[in-house]
């Protein structure tokens, strides 16, 4: 079942200007970046892009079994939002845009953006080394930053956890994994600083550390340095009880559609965990464009790449990855598998679009999200004058 709504509050652009500011929306009493929006990006305009969004979401609902909810937005309305298929199937209850999903691995930027605010607030440094924070932690050489861009080498916690953690019917916490590593020592990948390998332990400590740094748990922390403040009021973090408790949260399911349901790895936090809505992330996607949380300067920095090249021409910042799209933008991007659920959210900051998708059936629908972006961002023609350049250096 699929259910569509359009938001176009956008400013009317006369026939003689070329483009307008959301300057009159928007003042800068919140520090906001402005967007130059174009004359051709009118209501009308924005409606057709809604409906031909519908007809690619349905189209992926029906042959290719995508079950979940997505919202897209272009300088900065909302221009599509839809929801496909069931929370339960069991149910049969219907999804919608207000159903709570476990992001998965989009998780990590919030977990970067709490570094960030405290680092702005003076309370840790980038190149603190994790022993400042955590005394005992048996790996030398490894900085805070080197945790961000997942460079620290670290072994890879679910993996060592298998074989170390005692009985999985006993939840696992981000300070029994710092024990387990303390007690075992499992090997390095690598040294630190070496190269990029994505480290879900490394988002982990950096959960640990927001702790250390600010005095209170890191879920207490998100909860009323990010999620309160920006009105995010189905966003939190996992707990056990959530297990056992209807609170609007969507049941994970594999590609067979067999239910997934929370392990001993869940309460480890920071590289996952963080449950949330589409119309939540897109509350945090606007935020993004203010400086409600981080000084605009302090946000720039998770989106430098920090391992140029390391696959198909993408980057990583400070939990998000950066890559450059068909339109030759380059765009922020995060995606998420964990217990079925698989989830995604691109922004694109140079016209303030977002794509955000939830999903709790991991069938592999998601991957067809590539067409999306070549739909909304298709390649741009070669000027005349930027070919005669070309060939002329050839």
């Amino acid at each position: 079942m699929a259910a569509s709504a359009f938001c176009l509050a956008l400013l009317s652009c006369s026939e003689d200007k070329k483009s307008t500011l959301f300057e009159t929306m928007f003042p800068d009493n919140e520090g906001r970046e402005l967007v130059v929006v174009p004359a051709s990006f009118t209501p009308d305009s924005a409606r057709q892009l809604g409906h031909q969004l519908d007809s690619i979401f349905s189209r992926l609902h029906k042959k290719r079994g995508f079950n979940g909810t997505v919202l897209v937005t272009k300088y900065d309305q909302v221009i599509y939002k839809g929801a496909f298929g069931y929370g339960d199937f069991q149910c049969k209850d219907t999804l919608t845009t207000e159903s709570v999903f476990q992001l998965a691995s989009v998780s990590k930027q919030f977990t970067a953006m709490a570094i960030m605010m405290l680092k702005e607030e003076g309370e840790l440094s980038y190149d603190d080394s994790v022993q400042q924070y955590v005394p005992d932690f048996p790996y030398r050489g490894i900085t805070i930053r080197h945790l961000l861009t997942h460079r620290s080498g670290l072994p890879n916690y679910t993996y060592f956890s298998d074989e170390l953690w005692p009985d999985r019917k006993v939840s696992l916490t981000n300070d029994d994994v710092l024990h387990l590593m303390a007690a075992h020592q499992p090997k390095y990948y690598f040294t630190p600083d070496k190269r990029f390998d994505y480290s879900n332990t490394g988002y982990a400590l950096l959960a640990s550390i927001v702790e250390k740094a600010s005095g209170v748990p890191f879920d207490t922390y998100l909860q009323e340095e990010i999620f309160e403040p920006l009105e995010m009021t189905r966003t939190y973090t996992f707990r056990p009880e959530l297990a056992v408790q209807n609170e609007g949260i969507v049941t994970g399911y594999t590609g067979g559609r067999r239910k997934r349901t929370p392990d001993y790895l869940d309460t480890v936090l920071g590289d996952k965990g963080l449950y949330s809505t589409v119309e939540d992330l897109y509350k945090w996607d606007q935020a993004l464009y203010t400086q409600k949380l981080v000084k605009r300067e302090t946000l720039a920095e998770a989106f430098i790449g920090y391992s140029p090249g390391i696959k198909n021409e993408e980057d990583y910042g400070f939990g998000w990855r950066l890559k450059q799209v068909e339109s030759g933008d380059t765009v922020v991007y995060h995606g998420g598998l964990w217990h079925g659920y698989n989830t995604y959210l691109l922004r694109n900051p140079k016209d303030h679009s977002a794509i955000i998708v939830l999903s709790n059936v991991t069938n592999g629908s998601l991957n067809y999200l590539k067409e999306l972006r070549k739909f909304l961002y298709p390649a741009q023609p070669v000027k005349k004058d930027e070919q005669k350049e070309k060939i002329a250096a050839n």
